[in-house]
């Protein structure tokens, strides 16, 4: 019996034990929370005044999809999706990318906006630390992501997590830890969170970002901010925008997430 189908032994799906079928969604729960997510260690990482809320993932819910041509044994990638609604949705097509790029996605249902950014943040991180354990994951393709909302908490995971989360694609919102203002210098956005100098120092050198943006987008001027006189001006090493034309605030087409991941799959050199 493989290790995924140990793990489904114990998770119950509409009454029955049900093991995931590879280009299948399937419901997991998990039972155990790694010290990364503990509420002090998140507090932690963003500096944070306030105290996370009470937290157990044993009553979280998440949606896991393996690859068409998934194979036991064989390195995959893991991309962790944190929503901007409850549901942890993609656009179809997106799973073709998934297949081809051999990635197993994960998304945690109510982990939307409206959720304490704090439990956002410790859904993504559970899920990185459960789905590790029970498939073979290359840990250099460890990919957190995200939509509007759910982009600005990928972004800040993607740097207080650097030592997780190698790689990093935001979709139409970013956060960024100094104020940034646009390339004209017309507006300036403030500081989004405040992360530890140890993990910035390995964000900038041994971390992957894309920043997908588009021309109607409204947060637009933001993500230019950020790339421009954020990531870049910080010396960060391996960060990409995509601005596609003509699109307004919704999630990319695949033919933009493909070149997403094929930046992240390149070497930070």
């Amino acid at each position: 019996m493989t290790r995924l189908a140990i793990l489904f032994c114990l998770v119950t799906v509409l009454g029955h034990a049900a093991e995931p079928k590879p280009g299948e969604h399937s419901a997991i729960t998990f039972s155990e929370s790694p010290p990364h997510s503990d509420a002090l260690e998140v507090k932690l990482r963003l500096s944070a005044a306030e105290t996370p809320p009470a937290y157990d993932v044993k009553k979280e819910l998440f949606d896991l999809r393996l690859p068409k041509n998934y194979r036991e044994g064989t390195p995959h990638g893991l991309f962790i999706w944190i929503s901007a609604s409850d549901k942890p949705s993609i656009p179809a097509e997106w799973e073709a990318v998934f297949d081809e790029k051999k990635l197993i996605f994960i998304g945690a249902h109510k982990s939307g906006n409206p959720r304490s950014v704090f439990d956002r943040m410790r859904l993504a991180i559970d899920a990185n630390f459960n789905v590790r354990k029970i498939a073979n994951i290359d840990p250099a393709r460890v990919i957190v992501s995200g939509f509007s909302g759910g982009a600005r908490v990928a972004s800040m995971l993607g740097v207080c997590y650097a030592d997780i989360f190698p790689a990093t694609i935001c979709c139409m919102g970013v956060n960024f830890y100094t104020d940034v203002a646009t390339p004209d210098g017309k507006q300036t956005f403030r500081v989004g969170y405040l992360p530890h100098d140890d993990f910035v120092k390995m964000a900038k050198t041994q971390c992957r970002y894309v920043l997908i943006t588009s021309e109607k987008d409204f947060n637009l001027p933001n993500t230019e901010a950020v790339f421009t006189n954020g990531f870049q001006k910080e010396g960060f090493k391996a960060v990409e925008m995509l601005k596609i034309p003509a699109q307004g605030h919704s999630p990319p087409k695949a033919e933009w997430l493909k070149k997403a991941v094929e930046f992240i799959d390149k070497p930070v050199r």
